[in-house]
């Protein structure tokens, strides 16, 4: 099996305790995994609704920014899927003690890495949004709006680090109760920050993104907080193993470099999305905004449940049970698919009124509509990809999930390039290619992990040697 947990020093074997039915454990990890990501989501449609207020050139300029913002935050995610594999491994094999090590390298490496990317990003706001081609007031907004975000990326990778860990020990309802308190702050201080109230300054868009900062900022304080008291045997406290190890850093970014490249490629295609979508003018541009930020909500099932099954099928590594992790993935992947259908169904038949929560420029509600009913028949198809691609990590294999992936959304920007330039098409065709190609990339990513699961299982197993060392 590739990318085991093989540094750290040795660590407690301790017995494990008694399991609950692996359909209960797919729900108890996921459904926080929802909640969290659904209130991350609000948070973000939230600033949308109130950057509206302020007009169309405010709602592109911020879109621009936050779509940037994306593409870093991909590029960060290798030591957040690397230490959600790893820990994961080890707890699985309830080695805590080197899960306890793997989880405080990951912090620490993120901070080391993310603070220079974080100076760079600000210095290069203005050249990075003006590569979208929007208008020169479109460009400013998104200029001072990056500028000051990229600030909250040190804060923000701590969260993506520190909730990683904690999902790969079945801890998914911590990360999800310091995301709602932030979302909380979020909304009074982004309200009072856009338009002046309470004493406040008011500082128009600029002011979602103070908002989204400080509230990132007191999140990412408690999550460490909770770390280094510990959960479940697992903590960051100690005086050992906060000097940086290579060794360590070596591993984690082994597993976590290809799932970071995928997400990085993922979040370039989108960015390059938006730049073909910005051809079309403010009015398109302002509506694919709208229009994603509304479905990001339907994706949100894929995303608990893919995350379920990245961290069961890699306990399930650790303890060497093949059949859990793969009846995990069935699990998970049945009901992935049922809710994102639902979702979508819905979206479909509210499109219109989804629009025109955030604007009543007719333009702006009727390609986000029509944009919104045509991604809402591709759910089902995505839920799969999104599930088996997790099932793949926890396994190890991050390099096919990047393979798989990032071919099918590059192979769709292409096509929708085409569709734009040569044959005169509008923002639901862009969005339209997604029919094609969704449905394509969830039968290859559902037949790769069915193989490996199948070969993993035929694998002799053997036992880990016991040991009562601490690091």
């Amino acid at each position: 099996m590739k990318n085991e947990p093989t540094v750290g020093a040795p660590a407690a074997e301790i017995p494990a305790p008694a399991r609950p039915s692996a359909r209960r454990r797919v729900f108890d990890l996921a459904w926080p995994v929802i909640g969290e990501s659904f209130l991350e989501t609000m948070l973000m449609i939230v600033d949308t609704l109130m950057v509206a207020r302020l007009g169309v050139a405010a709602i592109a300029g911020v879109g621009a920014s936050v779509q940037v913002m994306f593409f870093i935050i991909a590029a960060l995610s290798a030591l957040s899927v690397g230490s959600n594999v790893l820990v994961a491994q080890a707890f699985g094999a309830r080695k805590l003690a080197e899960a306890s090590r793997l989880a405080r390298q990951s912090i620490l490496w993120s901070i080391l890495l993310s603070i220079p990317l974080a100076l760079l990003g600000f210095f290069l706001a203005g050249p990075i949004i003006r590569l979208f081609g929007v208008e020169a007031d479109v460009a400013q907004i998104g200029e001072d709006y990056l500028q000051v975000t990229m600030a909250t990326v040190v804060a923000l990778v701590v969260l993506l680090i520190g909730g990683g860990a904690l999902r790969g020990v079945g801890d998914s309802q911590t990360p999800m109760r310091v995301t709602a308190l932030a979302n909380v702050v979020n909304v009074f201080l982004t309200y009072g920050l856009i338009f002046g109230v309470a004493g406040l300054p008011a500082l128009g868009a600029v002011g979602s993104a103070w908002g989204t900062f400080l509230s990132r900022l007191l999140a990412a304080a408690l999550l460490l907080f909770v770390m280094w008291r510990g959960k479940r045997g697992v903590s960051i406290s100690g005086p050992g193993g906060w000097l940086p190890e290579l060794r360590v850093a070596s591993s984690l970014l082994r597993i976590g470099v290809p799932a970071a490249l995928e997400q990085a490629l993922i979040s370039a295609g989108f960015t390059t999305m938006t730049m073909i979508v910005a051809s079309l003018g403010t009015a398109a541009l302002a509506a694919h905004r709208i229009a994603f930020n509304a479905l990001s909500l339907s994706f949100l099932p894929g995303f608990g449940f893919a995350i379920a099954a990245t961290a069961l099928v890699g306990q399930s590594v650790g303890a060497q049970e093949p059949e859990q992790g793969a009846e995990a993935t069935a699990i998970a992947t049945r009901w992935a698919t049922l809710w994102m259908a639902a979702m979508g169904a819905l979206s479909f038949i509210f499109a219109t009124p989804i629009m025109r929560l955030y604007s009543q420029d007719a333009d702006v509600v009727r390609g986000g509509a029509a944009t919104i009913q045509i991604v809402a028949l591709a759910q089902p198809f995505w839920a799969i990809l999104f599930v088996q691609s997790g099932a793949l990590r926890g396994l190890g294999n991050t390099t096919f999930p990047l393979r798989a992936n990032t071919g099918g959304i590059w192979t769709s920007m292409g096509i929708a390039w085409l569709a734009v330039t040569y044959l005169n098409g509008d923002l639901a065709h862009v969005w339209g290619v997604f029919l094609i190609t969704s449905p394509i990339m969830a039968a290859v990513l559902w037949r790769r992990f069915q193989r490996e699961a199948q070969e993993w299982a035929a694998r002799p197993r053997k036992k880990e040697p016991k040991d009562a060392k601490s690091p």
